[in-house]
This record gives C-alpha cells, sequence and structure tokens, in this order.
C-alpha cells in the first residue's frame, strides 16, 4: 500500500512540472502579458485573413491582365490566313488549245463503194448537186462511149489557191457508168486531138496508185480562156469509173502582173486527190440503197 501511494504522488507530480503553463501558471500572469497575448494572436488571425483576401484578390488581377494579351493577339491570329492566302497561289487554269483538225477530209459513197481524200479547205459537191465546171462556167461532159452515167462527186480547189496568177478554177470529178462493159470502158467520146496531123490520139495506159487506168486530155482555148482537162478510166465491180481532173485559166497573163499558173503544179495537187481513191468489191447494190447514193462525210468542215 505504501509503494502505490508514492507511485501516485510521483506520477502527479511529474504532470505538473510537464505542463508549465497551465491554467494556474496563466492565472498567475499579470494582465498586461494576457492583453499583449491576446493582442498578438489577434494580429496573426487579420494578418492570416488579409493574407487569404489578397490572394483570392490576386486572381481576377491576373485574368485582367491576360485579357488584353489574348484579345491583342486575336488580330494577329486573324491576319495569318490572309497572308498565308497571298503566299498560296492557285494554279492557273490550263487553256487547252484547239485541237488541230485534219487537213484532208473522207468522202464515201456507200452506192458505188468509192471513197477518197480531199483538201479540207477544197469545196465538195455530191449527188444532185453535183457540176464541174471551168472557166467562164463551161460545163464539162462526162466522157464514156454510151449515156447512163452518174455524177457522185466533185471536189473544187478555192478560187484564190494560186494568187498574182491566171487560175480561174480547178476541179476533181467522179463519174460511174454500169451500162459500159470493160472494154467499152477502156475507150472514150472525145479523145486528145492535139495531134499535129488532127488525128485522134489513142488514149493512154497510166498507174496511179496501185489502180491500171485508161487515161486521155483534151484542150482549148481563146484569147481570153483556157481550159484543159484530163479523163480517167477504170474497170471494177461491173462499172466503169471516170476520173475528171480540169484546169480553167483567164486573162492574157501579160497585164498587170499577172503570170500563167503552173498547170503541172495544180494537176500534181489533183492527181494527189485521186491516188487515194480506193473502190470496194460488190458494193451495196443500187436498188438496195435507193435511186439516189447514200454518202457519207467524215470530219467535214
Amino acid at each position: 500500500m505504501l509503494t502505490a501511494w508514492k507511485s501516485t504522488t510521483q506520477k502527479s507530480t511529474n504532470q505538473t512540472h510537464s505542463n508549465p503553463i497551465s491554467g494556474t501558471a496563466l492565472s498567475s500572469w499579470p494582465r498586461q502579458q494576457k492583453i499583449a497575448m491576446i493582442a498578438a494572436f489577434a494580429i496573426l488571425g487579420l494578418s492570416l485573413a488579409l493574407s487569404a483576401c489578397s490572394k483570392q484578390d490576386s486572381k481576377p488581377a491576373l485574368v485582367g491582365v491576360s485579357s488584353p494579351a489574348v484579345t491583342s493577339a486575336t488580330p494577329a491570329l486573324a491576319v495569318m490566313p490572309a497572308t498565308s492566302a497571298t503566299v498560296v497561289a492557285v494554279p492557273a487554269k490550263k487553256t487547252l488549245m484547239p485541237k488541230k483538225r485534219p487537213a484532208n477530209v473522207t468522202f464515201s459513197d456507200a452506192n458505188f463503194g468509192v471513197s477518197f481524200l480531199y483538201p479540207r479547205k477544197a469545196v465538195l459537191t455530191s449527188g444532185d448537186k453535183t457540176r464541174p465546171d471551168l472557166a467562164a462556167g463551161d460545163d464539162v461532159p462526162m466522157n464514156f462511149v454510151q449515156p447512163g452515167g452518174v455524177a457522185v462527186a466533185t471536189v473544187a480547189l478555192p478560187a484564190d489557191s494560186y494568187p498574182g496568177t491566171d487560175f480561174a478554177s480547178a476541179f476533181f470529178n467522179l463519174n460511174v457508168n454500169r451500162g459500159v462493159s470493160e472494154q467499152e470502158c477502156t475507150h472514150f467520146a472525145f479523145v486528145d486531138t492535139r495531134d499535129a496531123d488532127g488525128e485522134p490520139v489513142d488514149a493512154e495506159k497510166v498507174k496511179i496508185g496501185s489502180a491500171d487506168m485508161e487515161m486521155t486530155s483534151t484542150f482549148s482555148a481563146s484569147a481570153v480562156k483556157q481550159d484543159e482537162t484530163q479523163y480517167y478510166h477504170s474497170y471494177e465491180n461491173g462499172a466503169c469509173y471516170e476520173y475528171v481532173l480540169g484546169l480553167g485559166t483567164e486573162g492574157f497573163a501579160t497585164e498587170g502582173g499577172i503570170e500563167h499558173v503552173n498547170r503541172d503544179e495544180v494537176f500534181a495537187k489533183l492527181e494527189k486527190i485521186l491516188s487515194t481513191v480506193k473502190v470496194k468489191s460488190n458494193p451495196v447494190e443500187p436498188e438496195q440503197v435507193g435511186e439516189t447514193a447514200a454518202t457519207t462525210m467524215t470530219g467535214g468542215k
């Protein structure tokens, strides 16, 4: 019992010494010290309150400062796309060059199975409108020994083909006669009479392209015009095909600096058309096509 009491007393003593600032000690402080301590706590609390308020006030201030910066930057950002738009040029649209058309045009006739090429600048007439003529409107007759010939097409060179010369007209003409035999096709109703003795000149055998043909020519002249015509015959598909090359000139070719046209050059151009002629084997019979030849043009003017 004695030992237990001593332990309790010692514990109480230790507690007293371990808490020097106790209610008893505080009560023993002078009044001025208590007031000073309370004031210190009050100042500390006020300082903490002001610090907290200043932190809260600083946040709107930061926003207020940063907002003008963002606002001032906005126009700069708006300008950038415009600047880049001027730098990046839109590719210019390519101008397509007009496609160059071929120099020659194709004529074909299904009734007689014949076709040929002719210059695009030349004038083509076919069917009932076919009417070859030379200087001063002289008609050029067919040169078959039997009647029944049909005019298929005519190609006329432009009147201004040879400026400064006496050139008046030139043409390529195609006729077909189904009423002529193969033997008769080798002859002509009108033959060359330019022989010195005035005797007719026999037809000449010529080769144009891959076709063998008979050829004759006629010539007439006066003081103001000259006409020259060349006739070619070939027999194919039971018909006689006649090709006519004509040249007409006008004037004396001695006045106003006018010169004679180069006849060889003109006929060479017409013979070039003749060299492109193609005749199909076994063409469509006339009754299957009709009385009017079916004419087809490709690549027209």
